[in-house]
């Protein structure tokens, strides 16, 4: 047969859309092309499958080759589709069975000899593979990454091994997971001492998954707290883990079997955050998909950054246009900022000689829609050392972390999600409120200058102070204390700093 069919997988964002490789032999001039959008590296392959059949001990064919890859409208990208076009040929050309290919998908590089190199992108190719029916056939270092996918996911060392198997002379391994158990990496929240109503905050922020903002002071512990905030997050699901791994994946980052705290400079740009460049890929939200995206010193960031990140945390997904593509990624992200009340920081203290122009500019790079999409504002309070000495240590993350489990463990079982994530008709199932708590949150919400979006958020902080204290209902109580951890979204913000 002078034409064989076999399939790949390309990578477009966290999707791995199927690309079928038609290989024809045909008569003439010997020549080698490639059609269907082939990029450089695509274009590229022509040497490496031609040394790696060679070197393989394999029949190079001297005909006129043409490799198509459709569809034909779908950029293709990297080294991924050299072993099926390797296997395209030697179908093609008699070498291996034609008729076993049509259960196998395949991706990897091709080395000049014959060996397989690891690619990007493979948990996402194993599920889509896997919703096809198929098995796919991977590099041996890819093989934990895909094992993680449902299917038959079978890995080669070279190409030889494929073609023995194709032949049924020798069966590939079957990838497996890794056994490793996941390990919390991350500081202990017992080293930070004093700072109650902030480490109070953390403990709601992570019970109930809300956007977190701390100000104050330098050197109060603002960075602690955040960096702390993974220790006392519940594992991963396993369907989160997927998720994780796969966005992962498509960036060519190694496996997450924890949540994610991503950290960026503030010197970052809008497309470091989100994501993009002419061939997409993952930004700074989606990599902290499932976990938490720490803004250290926040208003520094340029603004443009800032806005744009209103819509991921509203929606949960960003949206990727470009003229080639368009690409969707997860950001279901906790944002947890910090910042100062001055550019100097020292608001107040007779060392401060920020004028009130340059703190306006300071305050104003976080807009007030942006604020209103941080469910809780808490200050950060200086220390001196007497308070410093004196203080136990804090409560271990440990314990912390068990209230934390408890509390999410109840939202599951009421919403099916966490409270953060509740919305229109599910907001008002879940956070029923007597004539007491209405009328308190009315009065609040006028006398504060509330928006609408602040008024659900205040709710949704106290359906979780209510699950962190195992109620069903939610008290006056809890609805004055989510109501305090809002304070620079009020009309008079300039007194919430002082």
């Amino acid at each position: 047969m002078s034409l064989s069919v076999t399939h790949a997988r390309a990578q477009l964002g966290v999707s791995a859309p199927l690309v079928t490789v038609e290989t024809h032999l045909a008569n003439g001039l010997p020549a080698f092309h490639i059609v269907g959008l082939p990029e450089a590296a695509v274009r590229e392959s022509r040497d490496r499958v031609r040394s790696a059949l060679i070197n393989s001990h394999f029949e190079f064919p001297q005909r006129r080759i043409t490799v198509n890859l459709a569809p034909a409208d779908l950029p293709k990208e990297g080294g991924r589709y050299d072993l099926a076009i390797a296997i395209g040929i030697l179908a093609a050309s008699g070498q291996v069975p034609a008729e076993a290919l049509e259960n196998y998908e395949f991706i990897g590089e091709l080395a000049l000899t014959g060996a397989l190199r690891e690619v990007s992108g493979s948990l996402p190719a194993a599920i889509a593979c896997a919703a096809a029916g198929r098995k796919l056939v991977a590099p041996r270092e890819c093989g934990a990454e895909a094992a993680l996918a449902e299917g038959e996911t079978l890995i080669a060392s070279s190409l030889l091994q494929i073609c023995a198997e194709l032949h049924g002379r020798e069966s590939l391994s079957q990838a497996v997971k890794s056994q490793e158990e996941p390990t919390i990496q991350c500081a202990d929240l017992a080293d930070i001492r004093g700072q109650l109503k902030a480490r109070r905050a953390l403990e709601v922020a992570a019970a109930g998954g809300h956007n977190l903002l701390f100000y104050g002071p330098p050197g109060t512990g603002k960075t602690m707290l955040a960096s702390r905030l993974p220790g006392i997050l519940p594992p991963l699901t396993t369907a989160e883990s997927i998720e994780v791994a796969a966005v992962y994946s498509s960036a060519g980052m190694p496996h997450q079997s924890q949540r994610p705290f991503r950290a960026p400079h503030h010197s970052a740009s809008p497309t470091a955050l989100v994501g993009g460049g002419s061939t997409p890929k993952p930004g700074e939200i989606s990599l902290a998909h499932c976990g938490v995206l720490f803004l250290d010193e926040m208003p520094e960031f340029p603004r443009h950054a800032l806005e744009i990140l209103r819509e991921p945390l509203e929606n949960g997904e960003v949206r990727i246009s470009r003229a080639r593509a368009q690409v969707t990624y997860p950001a279901n992200f906790q944002l947890v900022g910090a910042m100062n009340p001055c550019p100097c920081g020292y608001l107040g203290e007779p060392r401060c000689r920020c004028t009130p122009d340059q703190i306006d500019r300071y305050r104003n790079k976080l807009s007030g829609p942006l604020l209103d999409r941080i469910d809780m504002q808490i200050e950060v309070g200086a220390m001196n050392a007497v308070q410093l000495q004196d203080a136990a240590p804090g409560e271990p993350s440990e314990s912390v972390r068990v209230r934390v489990c408890a509390a999410r463990q109840l939202q599951v079982q009421r919403q099916g999600r966490t409270n953060n994530l509740l919305k229109g008709a599910e907001l008002e199932k879940h956070c029923i409120l007597g004539d007491k708590e209405k009328h308190l949150l009315r009065q609040s919400v006028e006398k504060l200058g509330l928006s609408a979006r602040s008024y659900h958020r205040v709710l949704k902080v106290a359906r979780t102070l209510a699950d962190l204290a195992k109620q069903e209902t939610i008290s006056s109580t809890q609805i004055a204390e989510a109501l305090a951890y809002r304070n620079l979204d009020r009309r008079q913000v300039a007194s919430s700093f002082n």
